[in-house]
């Protein structure tokens, strides 16, 4: 088999889902026996200046040989050039977490460009990886993607120890990166509606990926008294992730869209009730019955939702039952690793 060349802009250990979905699946690669190296690229991207694209080319000429194949993770390669792509001497699988175009707070000229640059990409891969059933379809309707061209491979989800829950007013837990496609703001307006119950929320994620965010949001969270019930809690992994999920009694996701929604996942592997928002990959990831969902964006819709699960026990109860049974069939990064192994043998 070729040896798989897994090109991944920034900082491989940041603590978002993309990130975690490539360190896994270099991980569990090798574990495997294939053959496969990391290539760090700029960490620019998705908006890299001519400096990083030149960077780029040649950090591709100097790693790549015709008997590799290259990986690429697509917040790079979506917005790679068609001549730095039309260089490389080795045939390409673009892995899409989920368009650039759909991040959320992109200038409309910014997210136009982004939609044409991902598209012409596209077209030069030899196959893709979209890591959800959704962004594949979407990569086909909206970007022309052949279907002959595309594979299916959902992150792995750990096993793990059904939630205990707080023991006291209702815990909430929120995972994800502080960015404004998380539409953490959203959440905390639904829950300022509802100071007349019991609960509190932890918000897990890291807030160096959009300080400005970030700082609203702080700010968001003491202009309407909540700091005493909201806690802005950090990044966190591991252990210390996993305590959270044991320890809280719902999940809430507010996100406007998601390519998959490994936070999600984990929430069914614990066993908990979740409110979320069925934005993307989102409403195909988490079961109807282990789940009140509400549209994206839809603040009334959401603050009822959280309103309706805080003060019902019973349904709480019967959500995080269907949860448990959700969580148990979720797939593992074995098969993930698995996938993309099989397309990268195949183009040999």
């Amino acid at each position: 088999m070729r040896r798989i060349v897994f090109a991944i802009p920034g900082d491989i250990e940041a603590r978002t889902g993309g990130y975690g979905y490539d360190r896994r699946v270099l991980a569990e690669l090798a574990r495997q026996g294939v053959e496969v190296v990391h290539l760090a690229l700029p960490g620019a991207f998705p908006h890299p200046g001519c400096a990083d694209e030149v960077a780029v080319g040649e950090i591709f000429d100097r790693a790549l040989t015709a008997g590799d194949v290259a990986l690429v993770d697509g917040l790079a390669f979506g917005a790679l050039s068609e001549t730095t792509i039309a260089a490389m001497r080795a045939p390409i699988v673009a892995l899409c977490h989920h368009p650039l175009c759909l991040e959320a707070g992109l200038p409309p000229a910014r997210a136009a460009a982004l939609r044409e640059s991902e598209r012409r990409a596209l077209a030069l891969a030899a196959h893709v990886i979209a890591t959800s059933a959704h962004t594949g379809e979407t990569l086909i309707r909206d970007f022309g993607l052949p279907r002959r061209k595309l594979a299916i491979a959902p992150p792995g989800t750990d096993p793990a120890e059904r939630a205990k829950g707080s023991g006291g007013a209702p815990a909430l837990l929120a995972v994800g990166a502080i960015i404004p496609r998380k539409a953490f703001d959203l959440l905390v307006e639904a829950l300022a509606g509802l100071a007349d119950l019991d609960w509190r929320l932890d918000i897990v994620g890291g807030t160096h990926h959009s300080p400005q965010t970030a700082e609203a949001l702080a700010r968001l969270i003491e202009q309407k008294g909540l700091g005493g019930r909201i806690a802005l809690v950090g990044e966190l992994s591991g252990e210390a992730l996993g305590a959270r999920y044991g320890a809280a009694d719902i999940f809430v996701s507010s996100s406007l869209h998601e390519g998959y929604g490994m936070a999600l996942a984990e929430a069914l592997a614990h066993g908990l009730p979740i409110v979320a928002t069925t934005g993307g990959a989102a409403a195909d990831t988490i079961p109807d019955s282990a789940a009140l969902k509400v549209a994206p964006g839809d603040m009334g819709a959401l603050r009822g939702a959280l309103r309706e699960i805080i003060a019902d026990r019973a349904l709480r109860a019967r959500l995080a039952e269907a949860a448990w049974r959700a969580g148990q069939a979720l797939p593992d990064w074995e098969e993930t690793a698995r996938i993309i192994a099989s397309v990268a043998e195949a183009l040999a």
